[in-house]
């Protein structure tokens, strides 16, 4: 059983998603916006930050923090103020003694649907299937969020399989085989 923390990090908007992950089955525990647009004080927002993160952690006991990684903003001051926030966030996960990943948008989006160029509305919609969500966050902050920590257990999982692969199979290499053992350990993952 792990339980990971997904954020989708903003100075406005700074989403958050929290799943049990068991074996092949994973289930939202929390998802969710922390809303911070009306506050004028740009270190206010970042103890907001740090403090919800920190809620969140002592609230779940995740054991880890996937966080969306920056991508490049052709405006710097905006990319300023989202480093500030990511790394608060990140900041507090280290200070609760939490494992962190990041990955990139388009890796996120490739777990989740299968497409790297998924529109968020795509995430979102594929995340309520795979986690029978009735109701859907207003924000995709909250979705995007959510995704990151969908995103983790999917890697985490890979991983532990390529090991265990690598373990097994150090003399043989079969590529089909691979994928075998992949869709035979991931049911949930193929598409009818």
């Amino acid at each position: 059983m792990s339980v990971i923390l997904g954020i989708d990090p903003g100075t406005n908007f700074m989403g958050y998603g929290v799943i049990d992950s068991q074996g092949n089955k994973i289930s939202c525990l929390a998802v969710g916006i922390v809303d911070m647009h009306r506050i004028t004080d740009p270190y206010m927002k970042l103890k907001m930050i740090f403090d919800r993160v920190t809620g969140l952690v002592n609230s779940y006991h995740p054991d880890s923090l996937s966080i969306e990684a920056q991508f490049y903003e052709k405006n710097a001051q905006s990319m300023l103020k989202l480093g500030r926030a990511q790394g608060v966030a990140i900041a507090a996960a280290v200070h609760s003694g939490l494992q962190i990943f990041e990955y990139e948008p388009r890796k996120i989006k490739q777990a989740v649907t299968g497409y790297g160029n998924a529109t968020k509305e795509q995430v979102a919609n594929m995340l309520a299937r795979q986690l029978s969500i009735t109701e859907l966050p207003d924000k995709f902050d909250a979705t995007d969020a959510l995704a990151a920590a969908v995103c983790h257990h999917y890697q985490s999982k890979f991983s532990a399989f390529e090991v265990n692969k690598v373990k097994k199979t150090s003399k043989k290499s079969s590529s089909s085989s691979s994928w075998e053992n992949f869709i035979a350990q991931n049911p949930d993952r193929v598409k009818s």
